[in-house]
């Protein structure tokens, strides 16, 4: 009788956590080059999603058409887990990121969508699914995603009361009438509709922006995986039921994660994983050259990290080496185009006034006399970038300042070539060389106790 009563009780649960799973497909017709992975050991990499959907439980906050399609993917973090289970990476994508989104087939309804240029990354999901979504990281970032976890408004809610509440600090009180977050000064214990307020409010933290927000989720995750390590959760197999049943009722995943034992082995992956090795990071971005109130990817700073994950999941490794800029007397001794001819642009983001005047000094010496100067916002480092068929004078361009080809780039919107001088380059006759640290992307560990900086105009 005990054999039986344990064989059915394990049965109502298999029974009931796959009837709660809803499925969607793992891409949206993007070549993939990877075989399956084994869930047990291999590396994995898992995009987790949060929708802004507003149907069904999600109707409180807001009308149907306050979300459009299949809604937009408001959370974006890609959960890397090493195949020794040593290291995990969780990668945020702002929402105001454009990218470029390449075509994609929804496959509920067959219908086909054309690739879309410098677009918001959230806008991937909500014409053509979920896959498209996870199509638009791969193309992003070079790496194929395993699986994906979309997860809405509700989950949230119930996850933090299941869990008993988070804790969360702010340095000064806040009240955001806009998200309905309400919390004293210090350290409170979040759950229900204030965990929900914490995650989605975007005027409270830092300048009011999406970054901001991002380290408050960034925060929230890193007290959430201190807790469930500190309670023993993932230990013990009745808290785990509960929270799997808790979330595969508002959980959406590839068809590839939709079994309860999958489940269930990647809990045990997590479970033992030291939460100083679960490092936090934020894709590196700037103020987008189309539009200040977007980002577009910081280069070569994103380039850099993304070949780094591509090799490992420990971001404590030294990074490779960079290739050899061209030799600018090589490029000299092969000329495929008359120099005084090609339209070159100095974008002077190095913060100094009047700087574009010198370094245009150095382009027209070079050759390139067909010379623009225009004033840009500030970035961190120097880029060289083109429009269609000038990829040529951009290498020379870039050769002649002794930019690595990681910091050349094609840009919609450029005629000719743009030469984009950060603020690396504030003196001298070349950038000054980034520090090869891919560690200090890094901006905290789920060991880390952080207090969120709150907005004072928000």
């Amino acid at each position: 009788m005990v054999l039986l009563g344990v064989l059915a009780f394990g049965g109502y649960w298999f029974w009931r956590l796959q009837s709660n799973i809803t499925t969607s497909a793992l891409g949206a017709g993007g070549l993939r080059t990877e075989g399956p992975v084994n869930d047990s050991k291999d590396r994995l990499q898992i995009l987790v999603l949060g929708s802004d959907t507003r149907s069904g439980k999600n109707g409180q906050y807001g009308s149907a058409d306050a979300s459009s399609g299949y809604g937009q993917s408001d959370v974006m973090m890609l959960l890397d887990i090493a195949a020794d289970n040593n290291h995990v990476n969780v990668i945020s994508f702002p929402r105001d990121l454009l990218v470029d989104v390449p075509a994609c087939t929804d496959h509920t309804t067959n219908q086909q969508h054309g690739e879309r240029r410098n677009v918001m990354i959230n806008s991937a999901m909500a014409d053509t699914g979920i896959g498209c979504a996870v199509d638009t990281v791969n193309k992003l970032t070079g790496m194929e995603v395993d699986h994906f976890m979309m997860a809405d408004f509700n989950a949230v809610k119930e996850l933090s009361n299941t869990v008993g509440g988070v804790d969360v600090c702010v340095n000064t009180a806040v009240s955001d009438p806009d998200s309905g977050l309400h919390l004293p000064k210090g350290t409170s214990q979040v759950q229900g509709d204030q965990a929900l307020a914490f995650l989605r409010t975007r005027h409270a933290f830092a300048d009011g922006g999406d970054l901001g927000r991002i380290k408050a989720q960034q925060a929230f995750l890193a007290s959430l995986t201190r807790k469930l390590k500190a309670d023993g959760t993932l230990s013990d197999p009745q808290k785990v039921l509960s929270i799997a049943d808790t979330m595969t009722k508002n959980l959406t995943v590839d068809n590839g994660l939709a079994s309860v034992p999958t489940m269930l082995t990647l809990a045990g992956r997590l479970k033992n994983i030291d939460p100083a090795k679960v490092n936090f990071i934020t894709v590196p971005t700037a103020p987008a050259a189309s539009d200040p109130n977007r980002l577009d990817l910081e280069e070569p700073a994103a380039t850099d990290l993304f070949a780094a994950l591509r090799r490992s999941a420990d971001l404590t490794q030294p990074p490779a080496a960079a290739s050899p800029s061209a030799d600018p007397s090589t490029a000299a001794a092969k000329p495929r185009y008359d120099k005084a001819l090609q339209p070159v642009t100095v974008a002077n983001g190095t913060g100094v006034p009047g700087r574009s005047s010198e370094i245009g000094a150095l382009v027209s010496g070079a050759g390139f006399t067909k010379l623009a100067r225009i004033q840009a916002q500030p970035r961190s480092q120097s880029m060289v970038y083109y429009g269609p068929g000038f990829a040529d004078v951009a290498a020379d361009v870039a050769a002649l300042f002794g930019l690595p080809p990681a910091s050349v780039q094609q840009a919609a919107g450029v005629q000719g070539v743009q030469f984009y001088a950060g603020q690396d380059f504030t003196a001298g006759t070349k950038p000054a060389p980034p520090a090869q640290d891919t560690g200090s992307v890094v901006a905290q560990t789920a060991n880390d106790q952080t207090c969120q900086t709150t907005n004072p105009g928000g």
